[in-house]
């Protein structure tokens, strides 16, 4: 454990960030799932309004630095064409 006062707020401050991007990160997986989920089962009107909303979460996330940018970017790609894929 840390001795300076500054190494002991340090180490506070990065349990706090820890939890809060543990806590977005799963959020965004979350999104993502049930995204692809209604996809999958062909619910046109369903799958457009979550897929849209796991957009939104992935941008943000992506904003913060949570995930690298490119990564979201190609899921965000992949979800889009299967939801389109679904709503035909």
């Amino acid at each position: 454990m840390a001795n300076h006062k500054s190494a002991i707020k340090r180490h506070r401050q990065s349990l706090k960030r820890r939890d809060n991007n543990r806590a977005r990160k799963a959020e965004v997986r979350t999104a993502l799932k049930k995204a692809s989920a209604a996809s999958a089962e062909g619910k046109k009107d369903e799958a457009t309004k979550l897929t849209r909303q796991a957009e939104s979460l992935m941008s943000k996330a992506s904003k913060k630095g949570l995930f690298h940018k490119k990564t979201l970017a190609r899921k965000i790609s992949r979800l889009a064409a299967q939801a389109n894929k679904a709503a035909k």
